[in-house]
């Protein structure tokens, strides 16, 4: 436990910001399943979701969750996922 003042008050920043960045990759994650699920099932209703998961995507990039180039790659590896369920439905 850090002994001074402003060690103390870092160190409580620091927590909320991990805190924070918890809840926008647990949104993340859930949102991620949530595609998958749909992508499985109607991937009209898919979509839709990918629109959502596009969106927290580049807000974790803009807040720093993860760099530019990762929401990039991650981004076109579902949009492949669901170009592919697409085909295999047609």
């Amino acid at each position: 436990m850090p002994q001074r003042k402003t060690s103390v008050q870092d160190m409580k920043k620091s927590h909320e910001r991990h805190m924070h960045n918890l809840d926008i990759k647990t949104d993340l994650r859930k949102t991620t399943r949530i595609f998958t699920d749909a992508l499985a099932a109607n991937p009209a209703e898919a979509k839709k979701s990918l629109d959502v998961l596009y969106k927290k995507i580049d807000k974790a990039a803009k807040r720093k969750i993860f760099g530019k180039n990762t929401a990039s790659h991650r981004k076109s590896k579902f949009a492949k996922l669901l170009t592919a369920s697409q085909a295999k439905k047609a």
